[in-house]
């Protein structure tokens, strides 16, 4: 315990020192590269809610919002907003875990009468809990997209408006913890709120935003929560960033929570990939210049909706609902690409072992036809899913570049 505690120290003055440096280059990456490499590292051990990983991270972060010059809008003035959960191992389990997390809140006070939201969940899956789609023995699930490429661009973000001139509303940054065992953090915190729900603007939440691909699409659910967002989103060039709308408020991710609460809120995200939940999504695959011009972007979208005038709230439909998300009997054993904007389905990673692998299907894949059903985009895909039983064996066509090509598949 010892040792441990001076590695720490060790790495704080470390930091320390890379942040005075990177503050008198006026280098903004130097700090999302600090940032993800801490909280993905080994040290804080998956980051798992209730944990020691996750009370490292929450320091951290409170440390950060510190240095940033933000107020603590915690529970009893302290950065901290504790809660308690039950965690369970499986989704059967008769009894489960009790455990404590903590949001970490920072706020900024511009005198302003409402007040934006800006959060990412800090927490990730330990050495391999449920949800983990590691084939292998239990290892550290270091999450360094999922999701401290999102806790990173919270803090780049926090930085910038500390300085800047979008001061027609106060910010309130809300690292949010059990985000990955159901959303228990920021359930929470709208349920016991540290400012006044009903002054909340709006929200922006950042989960996943650490790869950004080679078209730049980013995704940004929640576009249909107000009538605001697209008109917003439609007026923003940064960087050749291709902004891929969906208008749910219903999604896997904290945004949720505040939508359930008639707060207009958006998702940001840029895709799934093979190393999601598993202990490869590292560092050193992240895309930091990517992750700079996201974080730039939501920046642009904050000045651009800095005015007097407060977003209007609307409801969504669930773009899942009825598409028998639930009923599925089968599984390809592929991660759909959901920032790819081509018709199809793209391929962004192939599980060892499952029926897609074994038919040969590839990252970079395009399924255009399962069965007689063409799939025109993911949802397609969806649907063309519910439909098949284990036990079948499907014609799928697939675009390889630009080559079309049959495989079969036995589910």
């Amino acid at each position: 315990m010892v040792q441990k505690q001076r590695i720490i120290t060790l790495l704080a003055a470390l930091l320390a020192f890379v942040f005075a440096f990177g503050q008198q280059n006026s280098d903004p990456l130097v700090g999302l590269k600090v940032d993800v490499v801490y909280l993905s590292s080994n040290l804080l051990e998956g980051r798992e809610t209730g944990k020691e990983g996750e009370k490292l991270a929450a320091e951290y972060i409170a440390h950060r919002f510190r240095e940033i010059g933000l107020a603590p809008k915690g529970n009893g003035g302290s950065w901290y907003q504790e809660f308690e959960l039950e965690y369970r191992s499986n989704p059967h389990a008769e009894e489960g875990e009790a455990r404590k997390g903590k949001n970490v809140i920072g706020y900024l006070d511009n005198g302003a009468e409402t007040t934006v939201v800006i959060g990412a969940h800090y927490d990730h899956l330990g050495h391999g809990i449920m949800g983990s789609l590691n084939a292998g023995e239990p290892d550290i699930h270091n999450g360094a997209d999922d999701n401290a490429s999102g806790v990173a661009a919270m803090l780049r973000i926090a930085e910038y408006l500390k300085g800047g001139k979008a001061t027609a509303n106060n910010y309130l940054f809300i690292g949010f913890s059990g985000e990955e065992m159901g959303l228990f953090g920021s359930k929470n915190f709208v349920n016991n709120p540290t400012v006044n729900l009903g002054k909340v603007n709006y929200m922006l939440n950042m989960d996943m935003v650490g790869r950004l691909n080679e078209e730049k699409v980013l995704a940004i659910n929640g576009a249909g929560t107000s009538p605001a967002w697209k008109d917003a989103i439609a007026g923003l060039s940064i960087g050749g960033i291709q902004p891929k709308t969906s208008d749910s408020g219903i999604g896997p991710s904290d945004h949720t929570s505040f939508y359930l609460k008639d707060i207009p809120a958006l998702h940001f995200f840029t895709g799934q990939h093979e190393d999601y939940h598993k202990p490869a999504d590292d560092a050193e695959r992240i895309n930091f210049q990517g992750l700079l011009l996201v974080s730039d972007y939501i920046i642009a979208l904050i000045e651009e909706l800095n005015g007097d005038e407060r977003l209007a709230f609307t409801k969504t439909k669930d773009e899942n609902e009825g598409r028998q998300a639930a009923r599925y009997k089968v599984s390809l054993g592929v991660m759909p690409d959901y920032v790819f904007t081509g018709e199809g389905m793209r391929i962004d990673g192939v599980i060892e072992g499952r029926p897609g692998a074994k038919a040969g299907l590839e990252n970079g894949d395009v399924i255009i036809r399962m069965g007689d059903l063409e799939i025109k985009d993911i949802y397609g895909y969806m649907e063309g899913l519910s439909k098949f039983n284990a036990g079948d064996k499907v014609l799928i066509l697939i675009k390889r570049g630009e080559e079309v090509i049959e495989k079969t598949v036995e589910f």
